[in-house]
């Protein structure tokens, strides 16, 4: 089991209130909630949502524990659970609920940037969210696991397996790397997250 304690996003030592520290994590949250909703204004509202009942349940965050991690966990319960209210209650033949979950890359001189993007939101939705919390959040695997609520292993083959994807994608030869200087974009695409922090 992962030692919480010790996780970026804890703070040993410090028992102030925890609702101080909130705002700290709002980019951290706004990447990862982009990375699941691929529109703007449907991730502000799912940072709001989710700040909202961090604030409202704050006395179930235990104090010294890895809040970070917390508030990932409820950003991302808070999407599934969303999505699955959408699935039961809106009829999308036309398919316009689907043309809004899209967004075209932006452009910003890299073309490798770009590449990266339009292949990364190919992928599946548990392979993009085990990337973006152990590659770009700096999450373990341990972590990760218990954010989503499934074995280490599951969140190791997803994120491998869309490391795998990636690189068939974007064209590369075995053992080469994207040429990128984006940390983010990098720490996706590493073959070696690590697995305890």
């Amino acid at each position: 089991m992962t030692d919480r304690k010790t996780a970026p996003g804890a703070r040993p030592g410090a028992h102030g209130d925890p609702r101080d520290e909130l705002v700290e994590h709002l980019p951290a949250l706004r990447a990862f909630a982009l990375s699941l909703t691929r529109e703007g204004s449907a991730a502000d509202d799912l940072v709001q949502d989710t700040i909202v009942k961090a604030w409202t349940h704050i006395d179930k965050f235990e104090p010294g524990t890895n809040l970070r991690a917390w508030l990932f966990t409820i950003l991302r319960n808070t999407f599934y659970s969303a999505r699955r209210k959408v699935r039961r209650e809106v009829s999308d033949t036309d398919g316009i609920h689907a043309a809004r979950q899209a967004t075209r890359p932006e452009h910003d001189g890299r073309l490798a940037l770009n590449d990266f993007r339009v292949a990364f939101e190919k992928l599946p939705d548990e392979q993009r969210e085990a990337l973006i919390l152990v590659g770009a959040s700096g999450f373990s695997y341990e972590e990760a696991a218990e954010m989503t609520g499934v074995a280490v292993g599951t969140v190791k083959s997803r994120a491998n397996r869309g490391r795998r994807r990636l690189a068939v994608l974007l064209h590369l030869e075995d053992g080469e790397e994207l040429e990128m200087t984006d940390r983010a974009t990098l720490a996706v695409m590493a073959q070696n997250a690590p697995t305890m922090r």
